[in-house]
């Protein structure tokens, strides 16, 4: 979008004078979708529609609130792309490995990149295991029924985990992030399945060892790896204001993905990739009947749209790339050039699990071990802010005496 007039915008500058907040809590404006950023022709910077701003300064006089105060340095959504700590997710899905994006993400230092993608350099070593902990967390998933789901078999298991490690509260960086390596790398091995020893081999990234656990087909490593660093994060969605709310708590890690875990249960949330999934289903057969079908149903069409994105989700192009010339990609063909939305990451992750026969709960698990990536270095941030920061304020409408 491009303004045509200046005097009815304004500038970063200004809107962050107007709203009383940092440049950078302007650009989480942009990434929630509660202002849109603007170019005008012939200068530098981003500009704002004035009518915006005053409408979003009306209903956020106080930016004390439980969200306008959360400031972070890990991601940016702006003109529909996504950015870890500056660099482009796109850049990371297809040269660096999740190991490095995590490292990445949780210590800011940015990995140098690899002679190849199976072959770690920074981060060897961040999801290691321990026979114990496997142990333990295959015991805790044997608990639940045979028909839960993968995810309900993580919730379990993590809640089993942190409380057989007596150094759970421990909060400094490398405590957390060492536990954190180990939880998810734990998780992935522990989940049923052929199992893929890092301590064997060493050269196997995460998506490597996910693979055997949600299908039985020739393995593609580096679509998985690809699918856990996009979905790591995604700024301050649902899940990860409540994984922040808790480490705010001063809530140990393993709590802290606990919560994350609770809001990512939600219908409107963690379930999306299952509802793709069923609706692509439908669609392979005839794209057009299961498209009517959706549309006479009055809801919307899974996997195609976004909040934020406003004409693409680059974690989608970045996925449905990598399938190629599978016919799964032109039944989505056929149903996109029939709607005016995108194919989003949801659609992308459903694609790929038609694509290679993925197991029907995989893309909500797929989901939760990557975005506990992100929970961690959310985490990481609130840990090192003041505690208990985050207290809304609540209106009382009840009977009164």
């Amino acid at each position: 979008m491009t303004a045509e007039g200046d005097e009815n915008y304004l500038t970063t500058a200004e809107v962050a004078r107007r709203l009383q907040v940092k440049p950078e809590t302007i650009y989480a404006y942009v990434s929630r979708g509660l202002l849109t950023s603007t170019r005008a022709r012939g200068r530098r910077g981003s500009l704002f529609s004035a009518a915006e701003v005053e409408r979003l300064a009306s209903k956020s006089v106080d930016h004390s609130g439980v969200v306008e105060r959360i400031e972070s340095q890990l991601t940016l959504l702006l003109d529909d792309e996504l950015y870890y700590r500056g660099h482009s997710a796109r850049a990371l899905a297809t040269s660096l490995t999740v190991e490095q994006v995590a490292n990445l993400l949780w210590t800011a230092q940015p990995p140098a990149p690899s002679p190849s993608r199976s072959t770690p350099n920074t981060a060897v070593g961040v999801f290691g295991v321990e026979r114990e902990g496997v142990l333990l967390a295959r015991a805790a998933m044997g608990v639940v029924p045979d028909g839960a789901r993968l995810t309900d078999r993580l919730r379990v298991a993590v809640a089993v985990l942190g409380a057989a490690d007596p150094l759970r509260f421990d909060l400094s960086t490398p405590s957390v992030t060492a536990a954190a390596g180990r939880l998810i790398g734990t998780l992935v091995t522990a989940l049923p399945g052929p199992t893929i020893d890092p301590r064997t081999t060493p050269s196997a990234t995460l998506g490597a060892r996910l693979w055997p656990k949600l299908s039985d087909e020739a393995p593609r490593p580096e679509v998985l790896d690809a699918a856990l660093i996009l979905l790591a994060d995604h700024g301050l969605a649902v899940s990860t204001v409540a994984a922040r709310v808790a480490a705010s708590a001063r809530a140990n890690l393993y709590a802290v993905i606990s919560a994350g875990l609770g809001a990512l249960d939600g219908q409107y949330h963690g379930a999306a990739p299952t509802l793709a999934y069923e609706f692509l289903q439908r669609a392979q057969q005839d794209p057009l009947k299961a498209l009517s079908d959706q549309l006479r149903s009055g809801e919307p069409i899974p996997g195609f749209g976004h909040r934020i994105y406003q004409h693409r989700d680059p974690r989608a192009e970045v996925l449905l790339g990598l399938l190629g010339d599978h016919p799964i990609v032109g039944t989505i063909a056929a149903i996109a050039e029939r709607t005016p939305t995108f194919p989003n990451s949801d659609l992308a992750i459903a694609a790929i699990m038609h694509a290679y026969n993925f197991r029907p709960d995989a893309g909500d698990a797929l989901f939760a071990l990557a975005r506990m990536i992100g929970w961690t270095a959310h985490a990481l941030e609130e840990y090192a802010a003041p505690a208990l920061r985050f207290r809304a304020m609540g209106i009382y409408t009840g009977q009164t005496t």
